[in-house]
């Protein structure tokens, strides 16, 4: 063993198989001393990444993690280390490639600290936490590419809902997201006629989007409400802070895409029922507003649902039903054990009165029909 890699063995035996705080200084205080083990420090960082790769983790994880739980030096570290790690990769698909692609404004300020000491510290507190990530869910790729025609359709959602998300007139909100609902509900029948018709098409994939503190089960509701009513299924992982999402890749982007915007729309419409409540004399509570996420995300689910519907003509029910039981049995297999859990904290009468009343505002109206 080299006196580098000696070192790094030493540093590692001290600071990340014990949580002790001098075990963390003597491991820091070793490495400061060893200019010459950066590199080994580094290879050895990128061997923690690609461990949690095959753990079933990806790029969006740990840095969700890292900011959860560490802080932005952390954050700058585990960004440069999972772009070093890429080089030596294996292609992983677009949605990978674009979570790489995120970690730029993570790297754009040095990661290095002011000192030595420091830095190794920060280093070490880093590896401990990706020693320590438990296993995940494996979660695939799609075979098929999105087509031009896709993207076009995709980009003209994303405008419709950044337009709801910033416009101040609720009429114009709901207008605007119940249009999107309706390209995105005409794109997923689009690609299910294109899938069934394709010679080996398309298994349902799963992807994994964040659902943060606070007031997390009740934008768990929302993201499973938004799924449910995009021929999805969505598994929350409360200790992760995120929800696994399974379905087809068409309805996943659009999920994806919903999802934020109307969790945007339910923030602004909440923060107005705050300032209302505290003009009419009313403090506001935890409670007020757990019960208004949980109202705006039922009653925008069903109103969700009822657009999506009216893209489905009598003819297209049997291949949207083969391909739910597709999503079904991922699902399953990916988890075979779920358990409910009864969304606690909605007990403020105002509060779901509220959300109710700003969903009605944003709601999804029907549309006409897909010929």
């Amino acid at each position: 063993m080299t006196s580098t890699a000696s070192t790094v063995e030493r540093a590692f035996r001290a600071a990340l198989y014990d949580d002790t705080d001098s075990g963390l200084d003597t491991g820091a205080s070793l490495l400061a001393a060893d200019p010459a083990a950066d590199a080994e420090l580094d290879r050895r960082g990128r061997e923690f990444v690609a461990t949690a790769w095959r753990r079933g983790w990806q790029p969006a994880d740990v840095v969700r993690l890292v900011r959860r739980e560490l802080d932005d030096l952390h954050l700058r570290l585990v960004a440069a280390l999972i772009q070093a790690q890429a080089g030596d990769d294996r292609a992983r698909g677009h949605r990978w490639a674009a979570q790489l692609d995120a970690l730029r404004e993570h790297t754009a300020a040095p990661a290095r600290g002011s000192d030595r000491f420091s830095h190794a510290t920060a280093v070490l507190e880093l590896y401990r936490l990706l020693l320590r990530l438990p296993a995940l869910e494996p979660l695939e790729e799609p075979r098929r590419a999105a087509s031009p025609e896709a993207s076009r359709t995709l980009g003209r959602i994303r405008a419709l809902l950044a337009k709801a998300e910033a416009t101040p007139y609720p009429e114009e909100a709901e207008a605007l997201t119940a249009k999107a609902q309706e390209l995105t509900a005409r794109y997923s029948v689009d690609e299910a006629l294109l899938a069934a018709a394709a010679p080996a098409p398309d298994a349902p994939g799963a992807c994994r989007i964040g659902v943060e503190p606070p007031y997390e089960q009740a934008k768990a509701v929302l993201l499973d409400a938004v799924a449910r009513a995009n021929h999805c299924r969505a598994v929350w992982n409360e200790p992760l802070a995120f929800s696994t999402v399974v379905g087809f890749e068409a309805d996943l982007e659009a999920v994806e895409l919903l999802h934020t915007s109307l969790l945007v729309q339910a923030t602004h419409a909440m923060a107005k029922a705050e300032a209302a409540q505290r003009a009419g004399g009313r403090k506001r509570t935890k409670t007020f507003r757990q019960s208004f996420l949980a109202a705006y995300a039922h009653r925008v689910g069903d109103r969700l649902a009822a657009v999506a519907e009216t893209q489905v003509t009598q003819d297209l029910l049997p291949v949207l039903a083969t391909r739910d039981i597709a999503v079904t049995d991922r699902m399953e297999r990916l988890f075979p054990e779920t358990t409910t859990t009864r969304l606690r904290g909605v007990s403020d009468a105002a509060g779901w009165t509220e959300g109710a009343r700003a969903a009605d505002e944003a709601q999804v109206r029907a549309r006409r029909r897909l010929d």
